[in-house]
This record gives C-alpha cells, structure tokens and sequence, in this order.
C-alpha cells in the first residue's frame, strides 16, 4: 500500500486488479473493489499494531457463495489455497511475510439474468501482490487470446486450457479524511486463465501477479505460482 499527501490531506492508494479479462465483467469490478480497499486498511493497520514481531497475514473472510442454485468454491477456500506457508519462496522473494491476506466472495448477474460466482482471495507481500479468481460462467477459455491482447497466448496448463496475458492493475486513492475517490491506471500485471475442468465446458480460474515497483512480473513466477496453487482449489482434481 502507497501513501502520498494530496491537497494537504492524508491520501492512501491501492492497486487492485481490473475484473479478469471479460469485458462484461469489468463494468461492476469497482464496486467490489472499494469494500475490499476499506478492509484491506484495517487489516494492514491491525497487523502493524499488533506488535513489534511480524506474523503472517492469515485469511479472513469468504462465506460459500451460491448462484443460480449450486453452491461454488468460496473466497475463504481460495485463500487457503493461496496463501500457503512456501508462497514467498514460489515468488522468489524467501523470507518476505504475507502482509494482508484475504478472501471474498460476489456473484453477478448477467445479460440473460442468469447469475454467476466470482469468488477471489488476495496475497500481498512488500514486493508482490497475487490474487487468485474464480468464474463460474459457461464461457470457454480454449479461442480467447484473440479477445486479450496482441501478446495474449494460447495454452495448456495442468492438461488444461489456458491463456497468458497482460493487464493492468486500477489505482484507487481515497481521501482518510473524505472527499472523492481517484482512479487512475496502476502498475503492469501478468495473468493466466486456466479453463475449470479439461473440457473445458465453462468458467476459469485466473491467478494474477504484479510488483510494487511496477516492473513486469516475470511469466515463469506465475505460471510457477499457478501449477502449485491451482491443485489445491477444492473440487480440481473432480473436475480435471
């Protein structure tokens, strides 16, 4: 998490990741994003006055979310996913402690009134921040590089489909004191999409890295990161 003054004013800025690569799916990623902002800065306070020695973050949060009438994978379970003990070493960053760690959960309803589960779970380090999403549409994950990007890649990841691709993160700077909340482009994310099950028969799930210095998060961390904390979703070996 970034500080800087604005205007005078204490000013607090995050960078979260925009809503996958779905364009129907971004239109209603902010919302999501600013209850999960306000969490994030009571937790990063709560851990840096809990003491002088530092301890890893643990999940909190996540309940399992239900849409159109089947129970899904939660946030909570994700993070548990996540978030395990050697995540630092997988980052290549040994010896860096989770700062926040959490885990929620949304649904969304789309065009054809069918409602959808979007659970995801966050990991933040000083150097990295990794997020793990769920998606439970019908949609395949097999033909959609040409909808990502030019360096956007065709895949096959655990005997799945799979796409690599760029995106980038939103900053969002809020005011401690209020006043409007600023949005802006943030820093340079690498993300993977790996199809649910090897049919491929509908929905994802995404694991998205960015750095805090900005720089581009190298692809062999987090396919790295993806191969090792993918298996571990609930229900992923059923599915395989």
């Amino acid at each position: 998490m970034q500080a800087r003054d604005m205007a005078g004013d204490r000013a607090e800025g995050v960078d979260s990741p925009t809503e996958s690569g779905r364009p129907w799916l971004q239109a209603v990623a902010a919302v999501g994003l600013v209850a999960a902002l306000c969490t994030g800065v009571w937790v990063s306070g709560a851990l840096s006055d809990s003491g002088n020695a530092a301890k890893p973050a643990t999940c909190s949060g996540g309940e399992p979310t239900t849409a159109a009438g089947k129970a899904h994978v939660s946030g909570a379970q994700l993070c548990k996913a996540l978030n395990r003990p050697d995540l630092a070493e997988l980052l290549g960053t040994p010896g860096q402690i989770a700062k926040t760690a959490s885990g929620s959960d949304s649904s969304m309803r789309l065009f054809d009134s069918k409602e959808v589960a979007t659970p995801t779970a966050r990991v933040e380090f000083e150097t990295y921040t990794v997020t793990l999403n769920g998606t439970f549409d019908r949609l395949p994950v097999a033909g959609s590089a040409s909808l990502l990007g030019k360096d956007a890649q065709q895949r096959t990841l655990l005997g799945r489909p799979a796409v690599l691709y760029s995106d980038q993160t939103i900053s969002i700077r809020f005011r401690l004191g209020g006043g409007d909340t600023q949005t802006g482009p943030g820093v340079p994310a690498r993300v993977v999409s790996v199809a649910r099950n090897a049919k491929d028969s509908g929905g994802s799930f995404e694991v998205t890295l960015w750095r805090s210095d900005g720089r581009v998060p190298d692809d062999a961390v987090l396919l790295r990161i993806a191969e090792q904390v993918l298996p571990m979703v609930p229900g992923w070996t059923a599915n395989g």
